[in-house]
């Protein structure tokens, strides 16, 4: 099957680099809901089986638009949320950035033992993430194309370890707000990255580039962002 991971549109903590990862947070900027009224066109020539959203209010949001234009109703996936920022949560200083940025960074890696303080450690991250994924796929042939609206680390995250990517090659990932990752394969054979899209799918125009998109950003970007913006 084919998995279409969509990052949600733009939020206000998009935008000052605060990690908003708990629930329900916060919901779409003006941008963010202009990202999400071109997600259907992007997607007109597909044939898309399913929406699936993260409980997080952003997702739902991102994912209306798309759900109204097919007539089917969105469906609520526990496990898609957000790496969890920990004792990071809402905060958008240096020490919190990096902290945050260098244990996603860690995860990529291949050191899941790394625990993000005050939250999860990597195994825990990938074992709910793929049990999602896993109950999607149980619900949907091998054909299907299926919509994903979730988030900027945990797709970054989650396509690196499944597909397998060089180190270098998944730090360099970066993710725009409604971008996202279409991935090939299924639970029992493993996933393939078919096609990686760094910018918004409606077009590069919904780029917001003075945002200070902390967990879309590659490593090396976040590790900047956390430098300059301090």
């Amino acid at each position: 099957m084919r998995l279409l991971l969509i990052r949600h549109g733009q939020t206000p903590y998009n935008v000052t680099g605060s990690l908003d990862t708990a629930f329900p947070g916060a919901g779409l900027t003006d941008l963010g809901r202009r990202q999400a009224r071109a997600v259907p066109g992007a997607l007109q020539a597909d044939t898309v089986a399913g929406v699936y959203v993260s409980p997080l209010v952003r997702t739902h949001l991102t994912a209306e638009p798309l759900s109204r234009s097919l007539g089917m109703d969105y469906a609520i996936e526990s496990g898609l949320e957000e790496i969890s920022a920990g004792d990071y949560e809402l905060r958008n200083d240096k020490e919190a950035i990096l902290g945050y940025v260098l244990t996603v960074a860690g995860w990529i890696e291949g050191d899941l033992d790394r625990v993000m303080p005050g939250g999860s450690d990597g195994h825990e991250f990938l074992g709910r993430y793929q049990g999602a994924l896993d109950r999607i796929a149980a619900a949907h042939g091998p054909d299907d194309l299926v919509t994903v609206f979730s988030h900027g680390a945990a797709i970054r995250v989650f396509t690196a370890i499944a597909t397998g990517l060089g180190t270098d090659q998944a730090r360099d990932l970066h993710i725009s707000n409604t971008g996202a990752s279409l991935l090939t394969g299924a639970p029992h054979t493993g996933w393939r990255l078919e096609r990686w899209v760094s910018e918004p799918l409606g077009g590069a125009h919904l780029l917001d580039e003075a945002a200070h998109d902390i967990t879309g950003e590659s490593t090396e970007e976040a590790e900047a962002e956390a430098v300059d913006h301090h």
